[in-house]
C-alpha cells in the first residue's frame, strides 16, 4: 500500500463498450483505489457513461489529456469537474499560460460547485516515446531531462503532480520534492508484456521509488479474473 496506508493501484478501463466497462468497474470494486477512464470510453460514451461507470468506485482518473489554447482549456476543465474526477490532466506541452488557466477553472468551478477540486497533473512524456521519438518531433535530450523539465514547469504553475514513467520517478521526485504527486503509468507485474508501453516498472519497484497512484491497465483487465489480479497486486504492495 501506499505509505498514507490507501489502495494506490487506478484501473485503467479502456474500452469503448459501456457494459464491460461497468462490469469491470463493479468486480474491481474494494480490490483497487479507483479507476481510469480516458480518451477512447469518452469519446465513446461521453459525460453520461463516466458517470454511469465511475459511480460509487472509488476515486475517478479523469484522464483526458487537454492540450488546447488556455481559454478552451478552461472551459474543458471547468465542464470536466462536473462529473467530480479525484485526478485530471492537462499536457505540460501546452505551456504556462495553458496550464495556469486549467488550475485557475479547476479551483473556481470546484467553489461553484462546492466540491473539492481535483488533483490536476500534467502530462510530461508518454509511455510510449522513448529517445528516438523525441528525436523525430524535434525535442533533443534524454528523456528523463525532458521528463523533469515539463515537470518543473508544471510545479511552477501551480499543478498539483505530474503524469511520469516509472523510470523517472526518481529524478522527478529530487527535482519537485515530496508533495508533488506522481501519477504513473507504464507499471506492469513481473512476466506481464510490456504492448506498447516502453518505459515500464513492477508495482512495487514503482511505490518504492516514490510513486503515488500506480495505473495499471491489461494485467488486470484482461485477466479472466479481473478482482484477483487487482488484489494479488495490492498483496504485492501490502507485503513488507
Amino acid at each position: 500500500m501506499a505509505a498514507d496506508g490507501r489502495n494506490p493501484i487506478l484501473v485503467a478501463i479502456d474500452t469503448p463498450d459501456p457494459e464491460r466497462a461497468r462490469e469491470l468497474a463493479q468486480r474491481i470494486a474494494g480490490s483497487v483505489g479507483g479507476i481510469k477512464l480516458g480518451l477512447e470510453f469518452f469519446n465513446a460514451n461521453g459525460p453520461a457513461g463516466v458517470r454511469d461507470v465511475a459511480g460509487g468506485h472509488g476515486n475517478l482518473f479523469l484522464d483526458l489529456k487537454f492540450h488546447d489554447i488556455p481559454n478552451t482549456v478552461a472551459g474543458a476543465v471547468r465542464a470536466a469537474l462536473r462529473l467530480r474526477p479525484a485526478i485530471l490532466n492537462v499536457h505540460a506541452g501546452g505551456g504556462p499560460a495553458m496550464m495556469r488557466a486549467a488550475r485557475e477553472a479547476a479551483a473556481e468551478e470546484a467553489v461553484r460547485l462546492g466540491i473539492d477540486p481535483p488533483l490536476l497533473v500534467a502530462v510530461t512524456v508518454l509511455t510510449s516515446l522513448d529517445e528516438a521519438d523525441l528525436v523525430a518531433t524535434g525535442q533533443a535530450g534524454p528523456v528523463a531531462e525532458q521528463v523533469v523539465r515539463l515537470a518543473n514547469l508544471a510545479r511552477d504553475c501551480g499543478l498539483d503532480g505530474a503524469v511520469c514513467s516509472p523510470q523517472e520517478i526518481g529524478p522527478v521526485r529530487e527535482a519537485c520534492g515530496p508533495d508533488f504527486t506522481l501519477v504513473v503509468p507504464g507499471i506492469r507485474p513481473a512476466g506481464a508484456v510490456p504492448s506498447d508501453q516502453k518505459r515500464t516498472m513492477t508495482p512495487a519497484e514503482a511505490l518504492a521509488a516514490g510513486a503515488d497512484w500506480l495505473v495499471i491497465g491489461r494485467p488486470i483487465t484482461g485477466n479472466p479474473d479481473p478482482a484477483a489480479a487487482a488484489s494479488r497486486i495490492a498483496a504485492e504492495l501490502a507485503a513488507p
